[in-house]
Parts: structure tokens; C-alpha cells; sequence
């Protein structure tokens, strides 16, 4: 069952789009990540006020027991780590010269980072296997909702630099670069320095700088 996250259940999608959506999830006859319970995991840890930061990936990971409903995020006793998610250590130690003690950022999300994927779900195995399903009309409308003030956006990828146009504007912090992945990582991630770029500008609108490595 996919239950609209309280804070969220006012975007048009989730009456428009995700019944039909779900009725899709529901007769797939293969194995759907995350389950159901952490479809929307994220969007259930940062209320709308309560984002500060934004970081966009594509969909979650395709491997049973990695994906728990937090774009890059896994669960604190996986190991090794995702390939994505030991790219962004490999950027957050050149940063920080630290990084957290495993792959768990929900103490990301504690301190208003929103971590959403453009996809919610993937059928194990097939990764971007559901990107036909309809998840892409959440995203624009999440950003709409959060241009109320400005913000930090992190746009890892095409499919969320895709996203960078909607954003002008407001007076946000829109940071792009290639996607973490072992595929593009060094055709532009890495050297990017987003997290201490973010803490900068954290700073300078007068709040407090994210914890990026420390829970």
C-alpha cells in the first residue's frame, strides 16, 4: 500500500497520478524496491519546512536489501557500500578529510536534507525499470512547493539536471554536476566539493551548516 506522506498529501499528484501508479506496483509481478512502507521515506523525513537542502538522484537501488526510501542512502549494516554512495564518501573525505561510519544518511535527513529520487520504486534487478510509470510528475511539483524560499538544490545526473530550468529564479543555491555513479563520477563529480559549497552558502543566509559526516 502507498500512503501519501501527511505532509506531502496536498501536491496534485497524489490524487492524480499515484492511484494509478500504484494499481501498477501492485500487479508487478516482480520484486518492488523499496517496500512499500519506504516508497516515500524521505519525503516522510523532511516536511516541507523543514528542507533546507535538496539532493536529486534517479531511482532507487536495484539490489534487494539496499534501497530503504532515501536516494543514495542504504541501511547502516550494509556492506560493501553501493558503488554511487562510495563516490560520494570518496568526494566527502576530499572535502571533510572524514566521512560517516556507514552508508545510513537518515542523520542527513534529520537536519532538513531531502533526499528524493526522481523515481520512487524499481523492480529488482532491471535498474530505471519503472521510469514509465509516472513517478517523474512528484519532483516538479515537490520544487514548486519548496521555492517558497530559498534553498540549496544538488543536481547529480541528467535526469536531475533536467530539474536546474524550474529553479531560476527564486534566489536558491542550484549546484550541478556529473552523477556519482562509476560511469560519469569522473567526468565531473568528483572535485565538485558540493557539500562544502552547501555549507557555505548555509552560512551565509545565516543558518546552521549541515553535519555531513558525523551522526
Amino acid at each position: 500500500m502507498l500512503t501519501p506522506p501527511d505532509a506531502w498529501r496536498h501536491l496534485p499528484f497524489f490524487a492524480e497520478s499515484l492511484p494509478g501508479i500504484a494499481a501498477v506496483v501492485a500487479n508487478e509481478t516482480r520484486v518492488v524496491l523499496p517496500p512499500a512502507p519506504l516508497v516515500f521515506a524521505a519525503l516522510e523525513a523532511c516536511a516541507p519546512d523543514d528542507v533546507r537542502v535538496v539532493i536529486l538522484g534517479q531511482d532507487p537501488y536495484p539490489t534487494p536489501g539496499h534501497a530503504h526510501g532515501l536516494a543514495f542512502s542504504v541501511a547502516p549494516d550494509l556492506r560493501p557500500l553501493p558503488r554511487s554512495l562510495g563516490n560520494i564518501f570518496k568526494e566527502l573525505h576530499s572535502e571533510f578529510g572524514d566521512v560517516p561510519p556507514n552508508g545510513d544518511l537518515r542523520f542527513w535527513a534529520d537536519q532538513g536534507v531531502l533526499l528524493l529520487n526522481d523515481v520512487l520504486t524499481v523492480p529488482a534487478g532491471d535498474a530505471r525499470g519503472h521510469r514509465r510509470l509516472g513517478w517523474q510528475k512528484l519532483v516538479p511539483q515537490v520544487l514548486e512547493a519548496l521555492s517558497d524560499r530559498p534553498r540549496a538544490f544538488v543536481l547529480w545526473g541528467n535526469d536531475a539536471r533536467a530539474h536546474a530550468p524550474r529553479l531560476a529564479g527564486h534566489g536558491h543555491l542550484v549546484l550541478e554536476s556529473a552523477h556519482p555513479s562509476p560511469l560519469s563520477a569522473r567526468r565531473g563529480f568528483f572535485g565538485s566539493r558540493p557539500f562544502s559549497t552547501v555549507n557555505a552558502w548555509l552560512k551565509e543566509q545565516g543558518q546552521q551548516p549541515i553535519n555531513w559526516t558525523d551522526p
